[in-house]
């Protein structure tokens, strides 16, 4: 069941968001939504404008066109704004001299929330044993939790995570995909930010990936993964360069993607087996290729990333 407060939905929309820093156009049309009972995870390389789309849904930033609105409503409009979208954007965002209970407490208080919500948000979260430490002293996984405690202290319908997985260890990645899945079993729309693809293919349920302030893909995750999987081939042979003449002149696009393996598109795998018969080539495994949440994010973001890094040395030679 769809989670709701005041009569409003768990939806988190973003209509045609415009945005312009100087002279930088950081969002440039950017339109999606986040619906409810799914993890929509929010991908793109740095510069897209991820972090500039989550600061405008939430009052932070002035779109210079367009609008974003979570359950309905502008996020400046709503009285208790903790009670209906909960975030998480900066974990060091936090007093160091106070505990993690009276930084809770304190959040808590300006939304009218007693200290019951605040011990339910510690156990949730697993800090009972640090809570009456500061919170100068938590490490980065640590402030992690107490940033996501603080997110749902108001029993959110709607949630916003940036880079959730940063600073956590495996016993934290593994809480981390278990919490995120119960937040949509709950009905909540939840969105996560994040860099490490293999944790977003675990966990999310729905993709937008977005590059140089516009959404370039919203979809599902096996959906994108199919369409970007479709047509491709991997062939393990022991006679890769004979096997890539033979498939080039069978209409086959081929590449080399290691000292046995060929990536092969434009043809089925069950052709790239009869061409390899007939030319009595040798080969250990042909199978249609899976591609992987990294490798689609790649693919869309080829022509949208800012920054690129310059190998120079024995490293680029």
């Amino acid at each position: 069941m769809d989670k709701t407060i005041d009569g409003l939905q768990a939806v988190i929309e973003v209509r045609d968001v415009y945005k312009r820093f100087g002279s930088t156009q950081a969002l440039d049309g950017m339109s999606f939504s986040v619906r409810p009972g799914q993890i929509t995870g929010f991908v793109g390389p740095n510069g897209a404008g991820k972090s500039t789309t989550m600061r405008v849904i939430l009052g932070l930033d002035r779109p210079d066109k367009g609008s974003a609105l979570v359950g309905g409503r502008p996020y400046h409009t709503l009285r208790t704004p903790l009670k209906h979208v909960g975030a998480l954007l900066d974990a060091a965002a936090v007093q160091p001299s106070r505990t993690a209970r009276h930084h809770l407490l304190w959040l808590a208080h300006s939304q009218g929330l007693g200290t019951a919500a605040v011990d339910e948000v510690i156990r949730r979260v697993g800090l009972q044993d640090v809570a009456g430490r500061k919170a100068g002293g938590f490490s980065l996984g640590m402030r992690q939790r107490l940033g996501i405690a603080a997110a749902l202290l108001g029993d959110p319908p709607m949630l916003m995570l940036d880079e959730p997985f940063n600073g956590l260890d495996p016993e934290g990645f593994r809480w981390m995909r278990g919490f995120l899945a119960s937040l949509a079993e709950q009905g909540r729309a939840v969105l996560v930010s994040s860099h490490l693809m293999s944790e977003l293919q675990d966990s999310a349920d729905h993709v937008v990936v977005v590059g140089r302030g516009k959404v370039v893909a919203d979809m599902s995750v096996q959906d994108l993964l199919a369409s970007v999987s479709e047509g491709r081939v991997t062939l393990r042979t022991s006679a890769r360069q004979q096997a890539m003449d033979v498939l080039a002149r069978a209409g086959a696009t081929v590449s080399s993607t290691g000292s046995d393996t060929i990536s092969v598109t434009d043809l089925s795998a069950e052709h790239v087996v009869s061409v390899l018969g007939s030319h009595a080539v040798p080969f250990s495994e042909v199978s249609s290729h899976r591609a992987s949440l990294e490798e689609a994010y790649m693919e869309l973001t080829r022509d949208s990333v800012q920054y690129r890094g310059v190998v120079t040395g024995e490293a680029g030679r």
